[in-house]
């Protein structure tokens, strides 16, 4: 049998304000998708969040850290302008890797596919080693919560 390998995504969909409270739940459900042995790629799909505060991003960058740190690829999309003006407000938007719709991240994961294909002879089947994204470490970013 002949099976193509591919990255397994994992997409978390946040909806309205993402501060205080819902910013530690979405710590946790960020945090338990990296850690998941079968994820090798997180996109976080931030098309119904309204607001996001310091507590927020500080998940958005905990994430990033773990994330590299597991070498996993996490990833942001659907940013609205008034959320992509914290980003950049915040020089986030440098160490994230940040696209503008679902079809535009998906895209990239098809330049990761490998298109030789593997035999499988047993029922597990290695992960691919997938395309380093950013060669560039984690900033620390300078974040004031008032």
């Amino acid at each position: 049998m002949l099976l193509r390998d591919y990255p397994k995504i994992a997409v978390i969909r946040p909806q309205g304000s993402i501060s205080g409270s819902k910013a530690l739940e979405l710590d946790l459900d960020l945090r338990t998708a990296i850690a998941n042995d079968d994820v090798s790629v997180l996109l976080l799909d931030l098309q119904y969040v309204e607001s996001l505060d310091c507590s927020g991003l500080m998940a958005l960058v905990s994430a990033q850290k773990l994330a590299q740190a597991e070498n996993k690829r996490f990833s942001l999309c659907c940013v609205s302008a008034s959320l992509r003006i914290i980003f950049e407000l915040t020089q986030l938007d440098t160490v994230f890797e940040i696209f503008d719709c679902e079809a535009e991240f998906e895209a990239t994961c098809e330049s990761v596919k490998e298109p030789a294909l593997a035999e499988v002879k047993s029922e597990s089947v290695k992960e691919p080693a997938l395309a380093k994204v950013k060669s560039e470490s984690v900033k620390e970013p300078a974040l004031v919560c008032a």
